[in-house]
């Protein structure tokens, strides 16, 4: 056997240099040491083997992975080659005769994907520029970098978000920025859970479960974008995962993964960003957040003083809500406003979240308490606040 296994080491030099090439790593950088534990981890251990040419090691590694998952058609590609290189020296990832290209790329691509996400794992102490504060009910928030195939899980902190865990994901197949109904494209902005779907309740596509988001959302309809059925679900039977890019829209998971995730979604609570990148939080984000929260606060007095000029100096000239313009808004509060003799407003549970690919904008939830002379209810509240010219001003509020 010691003998077999060196002479596979010595046919595999050049698929050694094939693997480094996938994923766009020199071999001396392919360092990295996942956890012993894990699909992915084991997975990135075979590669790591391959690239250092210990195909014993990589083939050890393969065949475990695949008696816990004989569904991974990546391991199950990889073994291949490892088999292949034992006859003679192969020409390429995933070189069997009659392979359908197609489905070999997709393999590929899924191959870098994961190599990647563990040979440049984040800080895992920067905060993400997302969550700039989560209310005490918001137990934890993701966030989904697209462009690295990971969903980012984070525990509500004292209001701060501290990472928890990470899962490999696959999105739409013609990528982001959804704007019609069947596009195939995975939205980008600030949408909540709104439902869980078991899986008794499924088709066979949609995996152990499935939890759909609150697409589209207040923006996404500001700006016209359409389409509906945007969801967090798990893979077919049969299916361990997909390749990055395969679905028609939805954000899905290995199935051991959706479980793994699902208890940190909590209904019509729990945040799931959506950004084409990550982005990290710096000082100048504190002051902002700081700035931002300074104006809501003077907004509800303004409110509570029936002060009505001052109190629509907060809404922009582009404000809308609902099938109201700024001018209808402003006349109604007017006259409502008018009708008072006296209003108390109180804030709780304020939760900001800063919108992907629109910097000064943020997204505000919060629950409210209002009496006044003559009316009095408690409702939970979305606005959209947009910093232009240096002053923050509201251009959408609504129920949540």
């Amino acid at each position: 056997m010691a003998d077999s296994g060196r002479a596979l080491q010595v046919t595999m030099l050049k698929p050694a240099l094939i693997f480094s090439l996938l994923c766009n790593l020199s071999p001396s950088i392919v360092h990295a040491e996942p956890d012993s534990s894990g699909t992915e981890a084991r997975l990135v251990k075979s590669l790591q083997a391959i690239n250092n040419n210990r195909l014993d090691i990589a083939l050890n590694e393969v065949d475990d992975l695949l008696r816990v998952n004989p569904n991974f058609k990546l391991a199950q590609l990889v073994k291949g080659d490892l088999l292949m290189a034992h006859a003679g020296v192969i020409d390429n990832f995933g070189s069997a005769a009659k392979a359908p290209k197609d489905k070999i790329e997709d393999l590929r691509d899924e191959a870098r994907v994961r190599l990647q996400r563990v040979l440049s794992q984040s800080d895992t102490r920067l905060r993400p520029r997302f969550l700039w504060q989560m209310d005490a009910q918001q137990k934890y928030a993701l966030v989904v970098d697209t462009s690295r195939s990971t969903l980012f899980v984070y525990e509500n902190v004292d209001g701060e978000p501290r990472y928890v865990t990470d899962f490999y994901v696959t999105i739409g197949k013609l990528g982001t920025e959804k704007f019609s109904s069947g596009d195939q494209r995975t939205p980008i902005g600030v949408y909540f859970v709104k439902t869980e779907v078991p899986k008794k309740q499924l088709a066979d596509m949609y995996g152990d479960g499935a939890y759909p988001l609150s697409y589209p959302n207040e923006w996404d309809r500001r700006n016209n974008r359409a389409g509906s059925g945007i969801w967090l679900h798990g893979t077919p039977s049969g299916t361990y995962s997909r390749p990055p890019r395969a679905s028609n829209g939805c954000v899905v998971l290995a199935n051991d993964d959706l479980n793994r995730l699902a208890p940190y979604l909590h209904v019509g609570v729990t945040p799931v960003i959506i950004a084409n990148q990550m982005d990290w939080g710096n000082e100048q984000d504190q002051l902002e957040r700081a700035s931002l929260l300074q104006e809501i606060e003077q907004w509800r007095q303004d409110w509570a003083s029936l002060d009505t000029d001052a109190y629509l100096k907060h809404y922009a000239r582009n404000f809308s809500s609902n099938n109201m313009d700024y001018s209808t808004w402003a006349k109604q509060k007017q006259e409502v406003n008018g009708s008072k003799t006296w209003i108390k407003v109180s804030l709780s549970n304020v939760s900001l979240f800063t919108y992907p690919e629109q910097p000064n904008m943020v997204v505000v939830n919060f629950e409210q308490d209002y009496g006044s002379s003559n009316l009095s209810n408690r409702m939970k509240k979305r606005q959209y606040w947009i910093k232009q010219n240096n002053h923050w001003q509201i251009i959408y509020e609504g129920a949540a």
